[in-house]
């Protein structure tokens, strides 16, 4: 047993919210291979060449986020050492590898083969024409933030790692996504059904409600223990804003049923002032509640 392990692993409790979310995901699993996504492909051989585009954009955008999420989760894999958390940013390793594997299964089963139905060269999830400077600008900073445990593993670098991905990436960016595809796409819209992506969007969500939980749990006891300030959170989240506001505008829809482009900035905003306002009010609780503990409930 390495030093400090001994210590950690007194420290960590299987009532923990790390331990409930990993006992959750081994309860929760799905299969991104048995999706059936074949009708998907009829349907998307009738949608209008620009809208076609930017599905395609759509789609690239998250399974590029995917794929690197898997890379950048390995600092913080590394730097956490409670039993508890280590499981469960395996099970978050895991389910970020099944995301990726889910689009780019769509990808090669359905968008290809639908793209050489219209008579159109089949193209690379990975091509740089789908990715904005703002995209990359948003990868790019949470890479950094996360490397950054690597380099010190500080109460800062920790509470701006989840500031990047939990809070802002999985917290406030995908949640926009969602709304975007399952209100365009969903079996209750009035436009084209995609049964198959809007069912593996729906999994996807779930296991992000997950991961973003944990993020902010992780964020309330550095608030609560003072190790950081609300300041440096929010001064992340500020930082991130104008290219995930961006992003968010692209993902609106012109010409099929809903959210617009407005309707998706709009949401953005209110995700962020959401989540900053739960993190505020759990970092207070927790930091009253560990202060009564000290002085024995008086």
């Amino acid at each position: 047993m390495q030093p400090g392990k001994a210590q950690a692993k007194e420290l960590s409790d299987t009532d923990s919210r790390a331990g409930r979310y990993f006992r959750h995901a081994t309860s929760g699993h799905w299969d991104p291979y048995a999706i059936d996504i074949e009708q998907d492909r009829e349907t998307l051989v009738d949608l209008g060449r620009r809208p076609f585009t930017q599905f395609r954009a759509t789609v690239a955008m998250f399974g590029a986020g995917e794929e690197a999420v898997v890379d950048d989760l390995l600092p913080l894999a590394t730097a956490l050492e409670a039993d508890d958390d280590q499981r469960f940013v395996a099970s978050h390793l895991y389910e970020e590898a099944k995301h990726a594997a889910f689009f780019d299964r769509y990808w090669t089963d359905v968008i290809n083969p639908v793209e050489e139905t219209r008579g159109l060269e089949p193209t690379d999830p990975t091509a740089d024409r789908w990715f904005p400077d703002a995209y990359v600008e948003i990868l790019d900073r949470t890479e950094t933030a996360m490397e950054r445990l690597l380099e010190a593993d500080t109460p800062e670098h920790r509470a701006a790692a989840y500031a990047h991905y939990h809070l802002t990436i999985e917290g406030v960016f995908a949640q926009v996504g969602f709304r975007a595809v399952r209100e365009t796409f969903g079996s209750e819209t009035d436009g084209p059904v995609l049964h198959g992506l809007t069912e593996g969007f729906e999994h996807i969500r779930r296991d992000e409600g997950r991961h973003v939980g944990f993020g902010l749990a992780k964020l309330e006891g550095l608030l609560a223990s003072g190790a950081v300030d609300q300041e440096r959170i929010e001064d992340v989240v500020t930082t991130l804003a104008p290219p995930v506001d961006a992003i968010a505008e692209r993902m609106g829809w012109k010409r099929l049923p809903g959210p617009s482009s407005d309707d998706l900035a709009a949401e953005a905003a209110d995700q962020r002032a959401k989540r900053l306002a739960q993190l505020t009010a759990e970092a207070a609780s927790t930091a009253t509640t560990n202060s009564t503990s000290r002085n024995g409930g008086r």
